[in-house]
């Protein structure tokens, strides 16, 4: 092989996939995108419990949570659209080293200021998550790249259901800060494996990083679709992220006074919501994807009366967390879905509008729900969230009202 040819193999000028990865590489990467995603996730039934640690007062504790995806939403803005200009394996590895060493300051943080610059260091570096999922869509061969993202995005899934399950258990057996050492030790070990074992990968042309983050907002400007999924995005988060943040107050607090072991549990009725979700893209590809954003959004609004109720009745809240999670994940994956059919090409920063939406809605809805926690009880943090699931249930039915206008004009041109 020639020089220059070696060149263009090493910055991925000639396709990956043609080298054939096999499954491992694959496998690696759905398994280094759940550790890297449960890294936001392993505070939400800890919360309780760092509150006590450190006398906090429990409003204080839930910010940890708004910092962290405050943090992961400028990561979205900011860092992911490099994934489209640098190396890829060096990046993953690179981020993923990062994300170990702000774990590991969590696990040894002892005062509150330490805590919370942990927390923005952990919500900063995890946005490897997102580098992870175009990454493996590149190196696969066009016949495989569903398939292939499908896997790495079960990764991501797992990752997400299983961090506060994990957490739980984990604190029960040695306390809030193993949880963040061990989670520090496997992230280590995938920084490690992914600068040993994934193929390089570099885009042919990319442009300048300014220019690649000024095209996030070039595409959101001029892509209606983009504005109206990222909207429902932020209006769905926000829903998910006011339940997630105060429930461990609720559970470790009277009547309940649960274990951090048996509030992870919880996070199994979360689980189940979400894999039932899994069916919404099917859906969305058989053109019902308008249905299937109305059908979640509504049950993202009915769903706070159980969720209310369940107050002082735990299996009415673990049916109500299941309904939250379903209406959460079918409509998240619904986004996905009409966003990706927007421009292949841009795909990386089509992900970093959506997301960084996402995840400044969720940000926002942590601290309402730690407030309204802290002055109204429980009530109040089932009123943010019922404000939420209203905002999208609106949304819907504005935006379906128009749609038929827009069609007739069309056909009327």
């Amino acid at each position: 092989m020639s020089g220059g040819g070696a060149a263009r193999t090493a910055r991925g000028a000639a396709r990956p996939a043609e080298a054939g990865p096999g499954r491992g590489t694959f496998a690696l990467l759905s398994v280094g995108t759940g550790l890297a995603v449960a890294s936001n996730y392993y505070m939400q039934p800890l919360l309780g419990s760092i509150g006590r640690d450190l006398d906090l007062p429990e409003g204080r504790a839930g910010l940890l949570v708004t910092v962290a995806q405050t943090a992961y939403a400028a990561a979205l803005l900011f860092v992911l659209p490099l994934g489209d200009r640098l190396e890829r394996r060096r990046l993953v590895s690179t981020l993923a080293w990062a994300c170990a060493a702000s774990l590991a300051l969590m696990a040894s943080a002892r005062s509150w200021p330490v805590l919370l610059l942990g927390a923005g260091l952990v919500g900063l570096c995890s946005v490897v998550t997102q580098v992870m999922v175009p990454y493996a869509a590149s190196l696969a061969a066009p016949e495989r790249r569903g398939r292939v993202v499908g896997t790495v995005m079960a990764g991501l899934l797992c990752g997400i259901l299983a961090a506060r399950t994990a957490a739980g258990a984990l604190a029960q057996w040695g306390g809030w800060p193993t949880v963040y050492w061990c989670a520090a030790a496997l992230l280590a070990a995938f920084a490690l494996a992914a600068g040993r074992l994934l193929p390089p990968y570099r885009e042919r042309e990319a442009p300048g990083y300014l220019e690649l983050v000024g095209s996030v907002f070039t595409l959101l400007a001029r892509e209606p679709v983009l504005r109206l999924r990222a909207a429902y995005g932020a209006l769905s988060f926000g829903a998910f992220s006011a339940l997630w943040t105060s429930l461990s107050f609720l559970l470790s607090g009277p009547p309940h006074h649960y274990s951090p072991g048996a509030i992870g549990l919880f996070g199994l009725a979360g689980l189940a919501g979400a894999l039932a979700a899994a069916r919404a893209g099917r859906l969305a590809d058989r053109g019902r994807g308008q249905a299937v954003t109305g059908l979640s959004a509504v049950l993202l609004l009915v769903v706070w009366l159980p969720l209310a109720l369940g107050e002082r009745v735990p299996w009415v809240l673990a049916a109500g967390i299941v309904l939250l999670d379903l209406g959460a994940q079918a409509l998240h994956i619904t986004n996905q879905s009409e966003i990706y059919r927007l421009a292949p090409a841009a795909r990386s920063r089509l992900t970093s509008a959506y997301m960084t939406a996402y995840f400044l809605a969720g940000a926002v809805a942590s601290a309402l729900s730690s407030l309204a926690w802290t002055h109204l009880g429980w009530g109040g943090v089932c009123l943010v969230g019922g404000a939420f699931g209203a905002g999208a249930t609106v949304l819907w039915a504005l935006s379906s009202r128009r749609a038929p206008r827009q069609r007739r004009a069309a056909g009327g041109a």
